[in-house]
This record gives C-alpha cells, structure tokens and sequence, in this order.
C-alpha cells in the first residue's frame, strides 16, 4: 500500500508542478507580449521560445518524456523564469514620457488652511472622444463650503465593469471630479489585459463635470449613473483631503496602474476606509460595475430607496444629451430627480468658479 500510495503522491506532485508551470508560462508570455522592447518579430521568436519551453516542461511533468529530458527542460526552463523574473523586476514607473493630452498633466494640491489650490484640473470641451480643445486650470476650493459628495459609475464594458468617479460640491455649485485613471501614452489605447502587466502609470485626474462626466455620457456613449453618497460634511472633507494627499503622493512616486489591484474603484475603498476602517472586503470591489450595490448595503446612499428605484433615477443620459441641445447647466441638469439631492441645488448654476486662472 505504500509503493501505491507514493506512486500516486508523485504523480500528484507532478500534476501540480507541471500546472504551476502552464501559468508562468501563460503569465510570461503575456508580460512579453506587453512589455518586450524591439521588433514584432523578435517579441514573437522570444515569446515562442519560452512558451515551447513551458509546454515541454508540462508534457515532461505529465510522463511523456524520458527522465534525462525531464530534467534538461527542468533546468532550462528554471534559468529562463529566473531571468523573466530578473527583468520584470526592472521595470519601473516613470512620470518621464510622451503622455496622451488628456492626462499630460499631473494634480498639484497645496492645502492653505480652508483653502485648497488646485494646479492642473482638466477643463476639455470635447466635441468628440477625439476632438477637443485642451484646457487645464488652476481653482481655489473653500472647505468650508464643502456640501456634498456623489458617486458616479460610466459603464463602457457591459453589467460588469464601470468606471468610478467621485464629484464633490460645494457652495454656489462649484464642483470638482476625481478619478484614477491610466496614463496611457500619446500612441497607447486603453487594454484591461495590458493593465495586469505595467503597460501604463496611473494618474489621478481632477476636472470639470462637463469634461470628465460629460465625455462618458455625450461623446463615448457609455451608461452613467449618479448617486448622492451619504456623507456628513467633516466625512466629506476627509474624503476631499485623502484624494489631495493621493494626488500628492503619485505626483512624487509614480506607480503601475492594475486592472485588478490598482484602479479607479479600489482607491476610492481604499480612501474611503481611511475614514471608515471597518468597511468590509467584497467582491463587488473586483467588479466594478457593483460598487454603487456594495456603497448601498454600507448605506452610504440615499435611504428610503429600493437599489433599483435609485439606479433608474440616477441613470443621467437623456438629461446629460438634452443639455447639449437646451444649453442648460449641466451638473444641474443631470441631477434633475436624482434621489437625495435638493431641488434648492439643482436650482443653483454650477458654471461659477472660485479663483479660476487659465
């Protein structure tokens, strides 16, 4: 019973390494793929190479190969993952690139007691996804003013996956959007597989509602929903702050964006349970499209409201496409009958500035 058993333990052993090693292939060819210098050709000879490697490991782990070629590819395929590891490890963010315009520009905060300057927030007028006229602005923010938070979700991929957003408001109708985002290069398209394997840097942008909100909804034609957090003013500060120091942080160390670690709705959780630090792990934080479900069941939204009574009222498209046609005010427009928010507010023009300097 014991030979069996032993023959069967190794046998496992084998499946096991030999499925270890089927992911580090797939994982490396993949980060070649996405991060190799050079020529196509040479990328697909060096991926090609390495995954033949990987593949003869697997079948040798799998008995399909003598013992004396078992352990050549062993070791071959060893020294090659040591060397793929060696050169992932030197790959390192940098701020020092030829960055698409629309986040060539990275926030500055500078904290004055109440009041806040902002350097660089992005005011575009998008015409298109590819037609705009760039503008960033510096503004001044009075905390004390400070007087709401909203939670805004732009689905561009299916039910699933939705970009996060947070818009603070304030006194007078002023507002201001953060969001994380990657910072792709002027020749770079978005790529979520790309995102696992340091293809971009992130940025956390700050704008216009009439830029980052309006360019999902208008130009993209994404789905996107508004929903009024339930925040006191001192949480709301707090929140503001958190996104400043981010601001601050990335601006001095650049950092490798992550589809599944590091985007835009884990550092909104991750800023958020600075102030809250109870708030619960979920899966709804991987996919993305959930958060608004997930800030409900926290109640951090308007209460007295089944979820879905909330998600078709906070749905802003038709009032976002009618204030291009009636030139309405814009936040004020695709806050219309948003659950939680005062008409007084949706009464108020949000084109006003604070200390705004082209």
């Amino acid at each position: 019973m014991s030979g069996v058993m032993h023959i069967v333990l190794r046998a496992l052993a084998g499946l096991a390494i030999g499925f270890v090693v089927l992911l580090l292939t797939v994982w490396g060819a993949l980060a070649l793929w996405h991060q190799m210098p050079g020529p196509s050709v040479v990328r697909w000879f060096v991926i090609a190479m390495w995954s033949t490697l990987g593949v003869t490991v697997v079948l040798s782990r799998a008995g399909l190969l003598g013992r004396r070629n078992r352990n050549i590819a062993g070791f071959a395929f060893v020294i090659a993952a040591a060397s793929l590891l060696m050169w992932w490890g030197t790959l390192q963010p940098s701020h020092q690139r030829v960055w698409a315009d629309d986040v060539a520009q990275l926030l500055e905060a500078r904290i004055d007691g109440n009041h806040v300057h902002l350097n660089n927030v992005r005011n575009f007028q998008w015409r298109s996804e590819t037609d705009y006229t760039p503008q960033w602005e510096s503004r001044t923010y009075d905390l004390d003013r400070l007087r709401s938070a909203d939670l805004v979700l732009s689905y561009w991929m299916g039910p699933h996956i939705a970009h996060t957003l947070v818009s603070f408001g304030f006194d007078g109708g002023e507002r201001v959007v953060f969001s994380l985002e990657i910072r792709k290069e002027r020749h770079e398209s978005f790529s979520a597989v790309g995102g696992f394997f340091r293809q971009f840097e992130q940025i956390l942008v700050a704008a216009d509602e009439r830029d980052i909100v309006r360019t999902r909804s208008n130009a993209r034609g994404e789905d996107v929903y508004l929903y009024r957090l339930q925040m006191n003013q001192a949480s709301a500060r707090a929140l503001f702050l958190e996104f400043l120091n981010a601001a601050n942080e990335l601006r001095q160390k650049p950092r490798f964006y992550n589809t599944l670690t590091s985007n835009c709705t884990t550092i909104v959780f991750e800023l958020a349970r600075v102030i809250a630090p109870a708030l619960p792990m979920d899966y709804r934080l991987l996919l993305s499209g959930y958060f608004a479900r997930y800030v409900y069941d926290m109640h951090g939204l308007t209460p007295g409201y089944r979820y879905d009574e909330l998600q078709a009222l906070g749905h802003i498209n038709e009032r976002a496409l009618a204030s291009d046609v009636s030139e309405d005010d814009f936040s004020m427009s695709i806050r219309q009958g948003v659950p939680g928010i005062p008409a007084n507010e949706v009464l108020v023009c949000s084109t006003g500035r604070i200390g705004v300097r082209l």
